[in-house]
């Protein structure tokens, strides 16, 4: 079931400024009818923090409703808007969705998120950036938990480093960004025992996001004994998406869903 886009902030977000001309960020539920409450995955599409592309939006949230999930697509900030906007953005629908979870029939501890591309560099922030929001003490949204229960990263941007895209990078941090911003938004390097569960999935031949970000990122999982798994596709371009028209690539859907039926994030009931 679909509905209209829901403002997932309150009052006006933090560091919001109507001169810029993006609406305030939303959410688009995409909810299954359930006996019991399910999970739910955030979709967070791409767009190198410049735009956010339509077909990795609400495409991916109809096939997570036909695999038994609910879904909600985030409509968050990007340029202009620098870090640490587009991160606040998705913490907060994380926050949001619990706040939502008993209306909707979502278990509140089964709240994951997906994004590809620069979504899956702001996905994977949401899960190595743990630390809490800006006191807004009036708001009972915000004391939620922000942390999401599992990480789907599709041909993520996951690194600032060597492997890392500067078009990505520039949109977030601003042109020539310092060593240490760009270390502390290498998300590769910001793993630690509290990472969620991920599932990571790349082609070796994509030529925009090199597939060393999907391979550093797994490595640092395993070094802190975060569970994981790992598709590394043998060919395809940037930007698959749901891989209709590739068997080979295509294959990352029922692996996906596998994953997070073993997660227990649950089936339609």
């Amino acid at each position: 079931m679909t509905s209209t886009p829901i403002p997932i902030w309150s009052s006006t977000p933090p560091g919001f400024d109507p001169v810029i001309g993006q609406p305030a960020p939303t959410l688009t539920p995409y909810l299954v009818h359930s006996k019991t409450p399910t999970g739910l995955v955030i979709v967070l599409p791409g767009g190198g923090y410049e735009f956010k592309a339509d077909y990795e939006g609400g495409p991916i949230a109809e096939w997570l409703n036909e695999v038994g999930f609910s879904a909600a697509v985030l409509d968050y900030r990007v340029a202009p808007y620098r870090h640490p906007y587009p991160l606040l953005d998705a913490k907060r629908a994380i926050q949001f969705i619990r706040s939502r979870s008993a209306e909707w029939g979502v278990d509140p501890q089964h709240v994951g998120i997906l994004g590809f591309s620069a979504g899956g560099h702001l996905a994977a922030s949401t899960g190595t950036h743990l630390e809490a929001f800006p006191e807004m003490p009036d708001d009972p949204v915000a004391r939620l938990g922000s942390r999401p229960d599992a990480l789907i990263l599709c041909y993520a941007v996951l690194s600032f480093g060597q492997y890392g895209h500067v078009g990505s990078m520039e949109n977030l941090l601003g042109p020539n960004p310092p060593a240490s911003l760009r270390a502390a938004l290498s998300n590769e390097l910001q793993v630690t025992r509290q990472t969620p569960p991920a599932f990571i999935w790349q082609t070796a031949t994509d030529g925009a996001v090199p597939p060393e970000n999907a391979l550093l990122f797994a490595q640092a999982l395993h070094a802190n004994g975060v569970p994981f798994e790992l598709h590394i596709f043998p060919a395809g371009p940037h930007g698959k998406a749901l891989a209709l028209d590739d068997p080979i690539v295509g294959q990352w859907r029922s692996l996906c869903a596998a994953w997070l039926k073993g997660l227990g994030f649950g089936t339609v009931g």
